[in-house]
């Protein structure tokens, strides 16, 4: 979850060692570094692609400066660097399909790229009564629980569901072992529909985890035998189809608080709420600050959620005791009744609550288990 900042807010002192909170709508700035290998021959290529890109990137609301850096020790080594008023209007462009259009042109000068994502909590030289003193700042340091949590989504054609939920039923997992410092931890299919949702729980670095899992025979089996069902074309052979396609499919986590011990196990669920056009990130933000307040509550039957957007998808995965039905209102995040009339603003006509009826939206949002795999723990 690069794009995720870590939050605790004011635990009590037995909540201290295990709440944990993570949150892209704190308000804080944001700093995004992207390290960019160049292939031979190409940098000047490369560098008129980002100066057309610059001009565009600077009218993204959000958006406030950009810096490109080449190495003085390799020259095909370069480093962009861009600051944003905050994470949500930098995730509303980076999940766009205006981005994946407006950098179209660096790709075809690029080896390999990794994007890192960071909140701004202190900085030197500014002074009081300078330009851009009153910036926030965060309060304190943030702490979180070594997971990072990233989720994929894209939708089969009409008619295959069953199908494709067989063969993601019956896929052989990977290695949970990437490397000394990289582990998968779970792995999560639900389907509604026609749209598949996979979420995927990592120690260490989840773009290697991402890679190394692509590499493994019995996956990129599956993935292929997904092809003809899905409604996007792709081609695995072609890394720049393989490039966009998960791209498009990235459905990053915006929010994820976990409450009591991370031992404490309850029936895992995933919720599909399709927001009205241009509404996903206040859905989204909306979701997070009821978990939020619930995660204060010791009698939540909620013991984790994580909130992932992308454009008008929102979904919310949750570990719940008692299964959804005992405590719909909690199951959903609504527990507050001016936050169900909100959501009817922001929710797509045909999935809002009508008089309240929490119990017939749980039915409408509830996605369909595939698989749920945990990795052993560690040794």
């Amino acid at each position: 979850m690069t794009a995720i900042s870590e939050r605790v807010s004011e635990p009590t002192e037995q909540q201290a060692a295990t709440r944990v909170s993570q949150s892209v709508f704190d308000g804080s700035r944001l700093r995004v570094i992207l390290l960019v290998d160049v292939h031979d021959g190409a940098q000047q290529q490369f560098l008129e692609a980002y100066e057309q890109m610059g001009k565009q990137v600077a009218a993204v609301p959000g958006h406030v400066s950009d810096q490109l850096c080449q190495s003085i020790e390799n020259p095909s080594q370069w480093l962009i660097t861009s600051e944003w008023e905050s994470a949500p209007p930098f995730l509303a462009w980076v999940n766009s399909e205006e981005h994946v259009r407006m950098v179209q042109p660096m790709h075809d000068c690029i080896r390999d790229t990794r994007s890192l994502r960071f909140h701004i909590v202190r900085e030197t030289g500014i002074t009081a009564g300078k330009a851009g003193s009153e910036r926030r700042l965060q309060d304190s340091a943030r702490v979180g629980d070594g997971v990072i949590r990233h989720a994929l989504t894209f939708t089969v054609k009409p008619g295959s569901e069953q199908k494709v939920a067989g063969i993601l039923a019956d896929y052989e997992p990977p290695e949970a072992d990437v490397d000394g410092t990289t582990r998968l931890c779970r792995t999560s299919l639900f389907m509604r529909g026609n749209r598949v949702v996979r979420a995927i729980e990592v120690r260490g670095d989840l773009l290697v985890a991402l890679r190394h899992v692509a590499r493994q025979p019995q996956i990129r089996k599956t993935e292929e035998a997904l092809n003809p069902y899905l409604e996007q074309d792709r081609d695995l052979n072609d890394p720049e189809s393989a490039r966009v396609f998960f791209t498009r499919a990235a459905l990053p986590a915006v929010h994820h608080v976990t409450v009591g011990q991370e031992s404490t196990e309850g029936e895992r669920h995933a919720l599909y709420y399709p927001a009205r056009p241009g509404m996903g990130m206040k859905l989204a933000e909306l979701l997070s600050h009821h978990d939020e307040r619930a995660g204060q509550d010791p009698d939540s039957p909620v013991l984790r959620s994580t909130v992932f957007e992308r454009e008008d998808i929102v979904v919310r995965l949750v570990d719940v005791r008692g299964g959804l039905e005992a405590d719909p209102a909690a199951a959903l995040g609504l527990t507050d009744p001016a936050q169900v009339s909100e959501l009817t603003t922001l929710l797509d006509e045909g999935a809002a609550p009508k008089d309240g009826d929490l119990a017939r939206l749980l039915t409408l949002t509830r996605m369909d288990l595939i698989t749920d795999r945990r990795s052993a723990p560690d040794a």
